[in-house]
């Protein structure tokens, strides 16, 4: 019974999501004036290729995922041993979120 998990608290929960959302938007804005030089911000001209924004696309992806397992192997030795399965639930978070962000990106 010693090595069943323990339920976290709400303020612990709160404080893993305000650190994410703080991670994410970091990253987020950071990556994007990294690669502001990459691909095309008139996605409708005529001569536009796929070419510039999939570099754009598989760039940021990389990157943030690159950030996201710094991040993990960071927090993880970081936190309490109580506390390392929320992080890793907020790591599979940011691996959904990474696709998500490329909505925005362009």
């Amino acid at each position: 019974m010693a090595n069943a998990p323990q339920p976290t608290a709400f303020p612990t929960w709160l404080a893993g999501l305000l650190g994410f959302v703080a991670f994410e938007a970091v990253a987020y804005f950071g990556l994007r004036w990294a690669l502001s030089g990459l691909g095309e911000s008139n996605q409708h001209q005529e001569d536009n290729t796929i070419v510039s924004n999939w570099v754009k696309a598989m760039a940021f992806v990389v990157l943030h995922l690159a950030l996201s397992i710094g991040a993990l192997l960071v927090a993880s030795n970081r936190v309490p041993r109580r506390y390392r399965g929320q992080v890793q639930g907020w790591f599979y978070v940011a691996l959904l979120l990474s696709f998500v962000l490329l909505i925005p990106l362009f």
